[in-house]
Formats: C-alpha cells, sequence, structure tokens
C-alpha cells in the first residue's frame, strides 16, 4: 500500500485523533448525557421549518461515490426548494476529518458556528463523539418521520456497533456487506474464508481487498474475524486494553492473511486504496473480486457499465457483517434546527424511496414497511431487489474493536 505523503500522513492523524477519543472515553465511569430533548425541538414542527428557513448546512459525508454524490445533489435541489435552506456536501475520505475538525473547534472554545452542520457517521467515530459531548441532542426521535421506524423489529436503528444511539444519531440507511466475483473467470465464487483461500491460490493475483483504514478494507477485515471465529460473542464487548490480550483474540485473523496475503493481487504488498478503487479494478478486469456494503450495488454499477455484466454479489454462508448508517448533528453546529431539517428528509419516505431504487442509488431503506401506508409500502416492494440471499446476519463488533484492527493492519502491512 503507497500512499502519497501527505494523503498517509493525514489518515494516521485522523485514525490517531479518533483512538485518543475512544481511550478517553473508555476511562470515564459515567458518560456525560443530555437526556433533555433541545428547546428547538420541543416546538411543532412547523416552528422548526421556520427556524430553518435560510439556514446553511454543511453536511460532511463520504464522496467517494457517483451515485451518492448524485443522490445528494437532488437533496440539495429538495430541501432548498422546499425548506429554503443550503445544503453544502463536504466530501470526505475519512469521517474522522469531519471529528477532529469538531474536536479542534471545541478545544478552541468554539462552541457556535461550527464548519460541521451534519455528519454521516457511524461506529467508532460516532462512540467517541458521544462520549465526549460533540453532538447535538437528542434529537432523533423529534423527527416527525421516527414514527416510521421500528426499534422492536429493526433493532440497528437505536445501536450503532453494538452502542446506544440515545437519540444522538437518526438512522438512514442499512448495510449489509458482500462479495462480488467476475463469473466469466470463476466456476464457483467462495462463500468463506477458507473458500477465498483457496480461490485465491488458484489465480494468483486476481482476489485483492482495499487497504484499512477505508471503510470497505476495515469491513473485510472484520467479516473475516467474524468468520473465522469459533465463538465471536467476545467480540460485542470493549477490545481489552492490552495487545497481548488483543492478539491472542484475533490471532486466528492474522494467520489466515498470512496465508492469503502472498496469493493477492501484487502479491499483497500494494492493496486498492479503497472500495471504489477495487472496483474500478474489477471493472477494468484486473482484479476478478470487489466489496461492497450495499446488496443493490452490483445491480446498480452493473447498469451503469460500472461492473462487468457477469459480476455475482454473495453474502458469507456463514452470516454476513450488517449494520444501519446515521447522520449526526454536531454540538455547535451552525443552524441545528436546519441540520433537524435535514436529518428530517433524509428519514422521509420520499427520499428512502428514491434512495433504494437502483436508478439513483440502491442503498436499502432502514424504514419498516408495516408502518407505512398501504400506498407507500407498495411502491417499495415494487423496487427492483439485488437478487442476493442474505443467510443470516452478524453484529458489529463493538465500536473499539474498529480502531484495534486498523492499527494492527497498519503496523503489519502498510508500506
Amino acid at each position: 500500500m503507497r500512499f502519497p505523503c501527505l494523503l498517509a500522513f493525514a489518515k494516521f492523524l485522523s485514525l490517531a485523533l479518533v483512538l485518543s477519543l475512544c481511550a478517553i472515553s473508555t476511562i470515564r465511569s459515567v458518560p456525560e448525557a443530555r437526556a433533555e430533548v433541545p428547546a428547538v425541538l420541543q416546538q411543532p414542527w412547523e416552528q422548526v421549518l421556520h427556524q430553518a428557513r435560510g439556514g446553511r448546512v454543511q453536511f460532511h459525508a463520504w464522496g467517494g461515490d457517483q451515485r451518492i454524490n448524485a443522490y445528494l445533489e437532488w437533496v440539495r435541489e429538495q430541501v432548498e426548494e422546499q425548506f429554503a435552506i443550503q445544503l453544502l456536501h463536504v466530501k470526505l475520505e475519512d469521517t474522522a476529518t469531519a471529528v477532529s475538525q469538531v474536536l479542534a473547534e471545541k478545544s478552541a472554545g468554539k462552541d457556535q458556528g461550527g464548519a460541521v452542520g451534519l455528519i454521516w457517521i457511524n461506529g467508532e467515530n460516532f462512540r467517541a463523539m458521544k462520549d465526549n459531548d460533540l453532538l447535538w441532542g437528542p434529537f432523533a426521535e423529534s423527527l416527525p418521520s421516527w414514527r416510521y421506524l421500528d426499534p422492536i423489529r429493526t433493532p440497528g436503528v437505536a445501536l450503532d456497533f453494538t452502542e446506544p444511539t440515545d437519540g444522538y444519531e437518526s438512522p438512514w440507511g442499512s448495510s449489509h456487506f458482500n462479495f462480488l466475483f467476475d463469473t466469466a473467470h470463476l466456476d464457483t465464487v467462495p462463500r468463506d474464508p477458507e473458500a477465498f483461500l483457496q480461490t485465491a491460490q488458484a489465480a494468483p493475483g486476481r482476489l485483492t481487498y482495499p487497504a484499512p483504514p477505508d471503510f470497505y478494507g476495515t469491513s473485510f477485515l472484520k467479516q473475516s474475524l467474524l468468520s473465522l471465529a469459533e465463538d465471536a460473542s467476545a467480540f460485542a464487548t470493549p477490545v481489552a486494553p492490552d495487545r497481548e490480550t488483543f492478539l491472542a483474540a484475533t490471532a486466528h485473523l492474522w494467520e489466515w492473511l498470512e496465508k492469503l496475503h502472498p496469493h493477492l493481487w501484487r502479491g499483497g504488498e500494494d492493496f486498492p486504496s479503497g472500495g471504489q478503487a477495487q472496483l474500478s479494478l474489477m471493472n477494468d478486469g484486473e482484479v476478478w473480486n470487489g466489496v461492497s456494503f450495499s446488496l443493490l450495488e452490483s445491480a446498480a454499477k452493473v447498469a451503469d457499465n460500472l461492473l462487468p455484466p457477469t459480476t455475482q454479489a454473495v453474502t458469507a454462508t456463514g452470516g454476513t457483517l450488517a449494520n444501519v448508517h446515521f447522520v449526526a448533528i454536531p454540538y455547535n453546529a451552525e443552524n441545528p434546527a436546519a441540520s433537524a431539517v435535514v436529518a428530517e428528509f433524509l428519514l422521509s419516505p420520499a427520499a428512502q424511496l428514491r434512495k433504494q431504487d437502483i436508478r439513483f442509488w440502491g442503498d436499502a431503506t432502514v424504514l419498516t414497511p408495516q408502518r407505512l401506508d398501504s400506498e407507500t409500502a407498495a411502491r417499495f416492494a415494487s423496487l427492483p431487489g439485488g437478487g442476493v440471499e442474505v443467510v443470516r446476519t452478524l453484529a458489529e463488533p463493538h465500536a473499539s474493536w474498529t480502531a484495534a484492527l486498523e492499527a494492527e493492519w497498519l503496523s503489519r502491512y502498510a508500506r
């Protein structure tokens, strides 16, 4: 993995800041929580809309996919037309960059008018912000479209990598990790780590995975960690603080990677910089596999000629990593009312319907069909599916495992 120097430095800085925040949160016996709903959200929603008019929201969200960027451009047009809100998509490579921005502002005493109005977030980044009082709220359960969610049927809308959201982030999409393979070159596709290793050995240089700390690369590590484990329940609790215990718990993963790497693309000495970079390699025929966190992504990209028509998406036979992704509002957002209105629009049935449509994005909704009116539920049901079978889902490891796995991978394999 050969990062340009400045990019590598930036990634290591962001990772270090999140690691330090997580370390702070683990030593706090009672995290400070603001259970009181902000005053602006205690008003009728029409008053919230009035207060949001003319506001600006800088939405810090991953910018590495053309379809997602186009969808967010549509969102920008809608919130400007409907609510007179100026929405700016600040394209990120790493969510930790936005977390670092909010942390820097708090350290400088900038408690109002912050540069981050809304963040696409989950996992360790959310946990770090929540535990260190960097979030505005709780707000999510005050949004009008919250009534379309059912935390009993879908507990993931209120739990983020085992961390209770407590209303400090609003769900806006659900994801399932899946593997993509070009069946023009493979008679059978591997669906477990041992079969993946055997396929790599039989086709040297044709399989790979993205380099952590890219989200997709880290997800590959976590999927492999859980698939290889005899008992995955240990990963639902915080990672042990000492490296020796961590290495003992994850030994099966590193042993498997050591066997796998020599047979990967470029001999395992270099890795794609991210999930989309790997899909580009796959579309060019340089590698025969990719990874995704959307069951509908492969169908959407085949339709756009961004993946070979012979692409097949599969999930792991032992269960697939699944989670919900969210948006959160920093404690010092420039216009919290406007940020809440944007979060509400993202959760609304109209926005969720367009987002799930593979013509526009292909990201699965978080809304519960039984909570929708019959006409809207029918519209969701009529959308084309990805045809990807999910045998069963696996809960994300506790958020603290993410940074630990990334740091260990970087110490072993970064070039």
